[in-house]
């Protein structure tokens, strides 16, 4: 199709080129593109079980804290509506829960709604959901009393209240803890502090939307002082927004961009995969990335603790592997000795497959990659990406974090690999994003820009296609250096529905 003069003005106002606009719409009308499984990384192939303690890993990871290395990246701006999907339901499903008797017709929504009503009181944010109640007159334990489980999901979840249907994660209360409610925005500045010490500094990198930005910024005022008085480090925060630029098109069910009634072409957020830009304007040096639902009170953060600092000791050995074959190479030269250290480093270390005949410059191209290390988790059934042995369109093999969405199910070989995969990606990893030269890396370089992923959605009653740009951990990352450490399961405790927040870990 052609673009018109206006929908070029509208694309260039929005600042994606018309060639990555033409660009999407031929990866929309070809599909998903799937990715090749070669087979699943799996303990001793792919994955590294870390045996016993090592102080020199301990040593590392203290160097890097006090040299203000370190910080952490959260996505924070995802919406928190799809946790309280439970809780949406037909009039008559909240009348049948008015009744204290379970009839032998109960349908799965109204057990959830019964399930959300029974556990009410062990959830963090009770207290200020009646205080929400108790401004507009009404007492919660009289809506208890009289099981009116509407209203309470009302002021749960709208405007009256607490409106958490409309509110990011980040925001919600997650945790009751003797300073207050804490919400995840604040659990993860809380581990910051933990994992660096006292009188020691960290930042950390939220990325949000342009609306709840300002109540970030106010919920971090608001527990400065706390944070402070409790642990003594010192916290930067700071914010950043998806670009507009990473947007992508859709199209309708006619196979043309979609448009809204006045003909403009709609855009919508990229997915994860855009972050790759917040990424890189950060010009960091060692990042710590965790989902911003992962999060545990303070009594449970040991093994997240304690698994950070091994990672974080891994990369940067890892990292000074890496730098000082890149220093040989550049003072002296191509000798035999470097290069096999060159090639050991990458095919035993790495587990890449190099030719072995690669001059200098080849080389240094294939050791100067940004570098992380992914924290994998035994598989548990929990959704979620997995790591796998994958070959590119080059045939080249590498160690890589696969959706489902990019596996072809149709194909009984390739489920078979899935089926033998033994861990999944917990969004848990620390990356290295300087080269040997202190220089940040231009990260949009490293991306495979045609690991898309394209998802059928239905939008005012017709079926879309919609695409998400490459995952940020997955086609985002795609031309990194990788190494996959298996972590204890009990370090991933995410809040993906409401009922997550009953489990143990939850509960303070």
């Amino acid at each position: 199709m052609e673009f018109t003069a206006e929908d070029i003005s509208q694309l260039a106002a929005h600042g994606l080129p018309e060639e990555k606009a033409r660009r999407q719409l031929e990866m929309l009308q070809a599909g998903q593109a799937r990715t090749r499984l070669e087979r699943a990384c799996t303990p001793g192939d792919g994955i590294l079980q870390p045996t016993g303690s090592s102080d020199l890993l301990k040593k590392r990871f203290e160097g890097a804290v006090a040299d203000g290395r370190l910080c952490r990246f959260v996505p924070a701006s995802g919406a928190a509506s799809r946790m309280f999907k439970a809780l949406y339901a037909e009039p008559e499903i909240f009348e049948a829960c008015r009744s204290e008797q379970v009839s032998a017709e109960a349908t799965a929504s109204e057990k959830q709604l019964r399930k959300f009503f029974d556990n009410l009181t062990q959830f963090a944010f009770y207290h200020d959901l009646a205080e929400a109640m108790a401004e507009d007159g009404y007492k919660i334990s009289e809506a208890i009393a009289k099981r009116d489980l509407q209203k309470i999901v009302r002021y749960l979840l709208e405007p009256c209240g607490l409106n958490y249907a409309e509110l990011p994660k980040g925001l919600l209360a997650f945790h009751q803890t003797a300073d207050g409610t804490r919400t995840p925005f604040i659990e993860h500045q809380a581990e910051a502090a933990m994992l660096c010490g006292s009188e020691q500094s960290i930042s950390l990198h939220f990325t949000v939307t342009d609306s709840h930005k300002p109540l970030f910024a106010a919920q971090r005022t608001a527990w400065a002082a706390t944070l402070q008085e409790t642990y003594g480090a010192e916290l930067e925060v700071s914010y950043s927004l998806q670009k507009p630029s990473t947007d992508t098109l859709s199209l309708g069910a006619d196979g043309e961009p979609l448009r809204d009634a006045q003909g403009r072409l709609i855009l919508r957020p990229g997915g994860h995969g855009a972050l790759v830009e917040n990424l890189n304007d950060l010009q960091g040096d060692i990042l710590l990335i965790r989902n911003i639902d992962n999060v545990v009170p303070d009594d449970r953060k040991g093994g997240n603790l304690a698994n950070t600092c091994l990672l974080i000791g891994l990369l940067l050995e890892l990292q000074d592997e890496q730098h000082g074959l890149l220093r040989s190479l550049a003072s002296e030269g191509d000798t035999a000795e470097i290069r096999e250290l060159c090639l050991s480093f990458l095919c035993d270390r790495l587990q890449l497959e190099i030719p072995v005949d690669a001059d200098r410059t080849s080389l240094m191209n294939l050791l100067n990659r940004p570098l992380r290390v992914c924290g994998m988790v035994p598989n548990s059934g929990e959704p979620g990406g997995g790591p796998f042995w994958v070959r590119d369109s080059q045939g080249r093999l590498s160690r890589q974090i696969v959706e489902g969405a990019q596996i072809d199910k149709d194909d009984p070989e390739q489920m078979a690999i899935l089926q033998q995969s033994t861990h999944f990606n917990p969004v848990d990893m620390v990356c290295a994003v300087r080269d040997w030269q202190g220089r940040p890396y231009d990260l949009p370089r490293f991306v495979d820009n045609d690991a898309v992923i394209v998802t059928e959605k239905s939008q005012e009653g017709q079926t879309i296609r919609a695409l998400e740009l490459p995952g940020l951990w997955n086609g985002g990352m795609a031309h990194w250096h990788t190494l996959f450490v298996e972590i204890p399961e009990e370090t991933f405790n995410p809040v993906k529905t409401v009922f997550d927040l009953l489990r143990p870990a939850h509960q303070a």
